[in-house]
């Protein structure tokens, strides 16, 4: 696409087309974070239980696998590791959803095929026997829309239009946390007033929703054709191959983060529920909507945040793009610190300390992952960029796997022992992205 067609500006002075994928992905998000702010409580309070789960249709049969690699686990436990294996899953399968998209049917198809599958998938939660089904569903949809719509966005700029690019996926990215913060309050509303299944059932609505916005930007947004009808792209050379690899390396340092950032919507919630004073003036707040303040921080701070990084980069301080996945991991460590401060200080802990630690992670989202997926996008050769949005989802797919498997020792540790072991891993991170700064930024500055 040409500079001056990009140039064509009619969505807060963006390309027009940006709309139509922001808000798509605010309806998919807004689905999506409903239904996972309420899906480990509502398996461990209700649908794991005697007089419910033999009601799933295949669930027996997937617990005995599931323990049989993992061990005998309570339901608890089960009802993380069945969260880790979805959230994770739902990130591994963008990596296929894109090689089809770049190989096969296109982008624009591939979306609108997964946003199908997702729609059904959300309706299916709302019925206990279909729950295996659904979350089926909902992981082989994403996984044709995830990294498809987000690599659609890096179309829209030039290759010389770096700043446009940031810009362009930071507004992306406050569509996404805008579903993100309206999903939680809405499902765990409606969950918490008239049951769980309306607040699955009002998650599939949003998803249709999601679809008819795309349908209708469709024509507005470029195509080109699949790999299998047109000429096959020249091999990689050496420098190519470099940044490959020093990409994967990054998506590779973000997982620490990622694990402690994530642990919020699964064992996080158990442990609100738990553990924090939710009275406020005599009512009980929905523990649900404690998901929708890192994204409604993620929306808040981009302002503030845009303005600090310009004022450092007025003055040649302002960090490369690793340095910025660093500081995130740092943020997410320090979130994580908050809840062992709050565990030991108190029997029953007052609920600004859940609080300030969703406000921490969510500034932390800001700092890793739109710094992530614009590097991709700006980086990765023409012929993978499909690809490699997919493969950085993989690294989302490994955390969540990690973060369920790690919430199933909860109960064998102490509450504040689990929150400094997810700060530990945070800060992992934190030091190894530190460290490769300079190495993996020369590799990216030659790109």
């Amino acid at each position: 696409m040409s500079d001056a067609a990009v140039r064509s500006r009619g969505f807060f002075g963006e390309p027009s087309a940006l709309g139509y994928l922001s808000f798509t992905e605010t309806w998919e998000r807004f689905s999506y974070y409903g239904m996972v702010a309420l899906l480990t409580l509502y398996m461990s309070q209700q649908l794991l239980l005697p007089g419910h789960a033999e009601h799933v249709a295949g669930l027996a049969g997937f617990r005995a696998a599931l323990e049989s690699v993992f061990g005998r686990m309570s339901t608890l436990g089960f009802a993380s590791q069945i969260f880790g294996l979805y959230t994770g899953f739902v990130y591994f399968t963008p990596v296929f959803g894109g090689m089809i998209a770049d190989r096969f049917i296109g982008r624009r198809n591939a979306v609108m095929l997964g946003a199908a599958l997702m729609s059904a998938g959300h309706l299916a939660m709302a019925f206990e026997t279909s729950f295996l089904l659904a979350l089926l569903l909902l992981i082989t949809g994403c996984g044709l829309l995830k990294g498809n719509i987000s690599a659609q966005v890096g179309t829209l700029y030039g290759d010389s239009d770096i700043a446009g690019r940031t810009r362009g996926y930071s507004i992306y990215s406050m569509g996404i946390n805008v579903g993100a913060t309206a999903g939680p309050l809405a499902c765990g509303f409606l969950a918490a007033t008239w049951g769980w299944h309306y607040g699955f059932g009002l998650a599939g609505i949003l998803m249709l929703i999601g679809l008819a916005t795309y349908a209708a930007g469709y024509r507005h947004l470029a195509e080109e054709p699949p790999r299998a009808v047109r000429a096959a792209a020249p091999p990689l050379d050496a420098a190519q191959l470099r940044v490959v690899a020093a990409l994967i390396a990054m998506m590779a340092l973000t997982v620490f983060q990622s694990i402690a950032y994530y642990q919020n919507g699964n064992v996080g919630l158990v442990w609100i529920d738990s553990h924090v004073d939710l009275g406020f003036f005599g009512w009980t707040v929905p523990v649900a909507w404690f998901n929708s303040i890192d994204p409604l921080v993620s929306i808040l701070a981009v302002p503030p945040l845009v303005v600090l990084w310009r004022r450092q980069a007025a003055r040649g301080r302002e960090p490369n793009e690793i340095g910025k996945i660093a500081i995130g991991a740092f943020m997410a460590a320090g979130a994580n610190l908050l809840l062992v401060v709050g565990g030991l200080a108190f029997d029953r802990v007052p609920v600004l300390f859940p609080v300030f630690y969703d406000v921490i992670l969510g500034v932390a989202f800001l700092y890793y992952w739109p710094t992530l997926l614009a590097l991709v996008s700006r980086a990765a050769p023409l012929s993978l960029k499909s690809t490699l949005m997919g493969t950085a989802f993989l690294s989302l797919f490994v955390s969540n796997i990690t973060l369920g498997w790690l919430g199933g020792y909860y109960e064998q540790m102490s509450p504040e022992a689990f929150w400094a072991l997810n700060a530990a891993i945070a800060a992992a991170g934190g030091i190894l992205a530190f460290v490769a700064q300079r190495p993996l930024g020369k590799i990216f500055e030659s790109a």
